[in-house]
């Protein structure tokens, strides 16, 4: 018997503002800015580039260079497009313990 096997598409899944945020904080614990790329990518496609477009100001061309994995967009570009998406980001503590560098005093 053969068991047949359909193409898993994130963006089928990405409906609401609330999953695209759980989305990209599953995607930000892998500490991978190509995958994150390609995430908001996932998104864009979901909610659909036309409309991001417009809602960012940014063209479609513009939206789908920005968006390969192997692009390296400006920050700025990135706050655009989230908040097309009507989302923010946040910033919190790190679960583990310890810092990078250490206090000057």
């Amino acid at each position: 018997m053969k068991t047949k096997v359909s193409r898993f598409d994130v963006a089928e899944y990405l409906d609401d503002e609330k999953m695209i945020a759980e989305y990209l904080n599953a995607i930000m614990e892998e500490d991978n800015i190509s995958l994150l790329i390609s995430a908001i990518g996932d998104i864009a496609k979901a909610r659909g580039i036309s409309q991001i477009a417009v809602a960012s100001g940014l063209g479609r061309e513009s939206l789908y260079k920005t968006l390969n994995s192997n692009s390296k967009p400006r920050f700025e570009t990135m706050l655009k497009i989230l908040k097309a998406f009507g989302i923010s980001m946040q910033f919190s503590v790190p679960k583990r313990k310890g810092t990078l560098i250490k206090k000057i005093n």
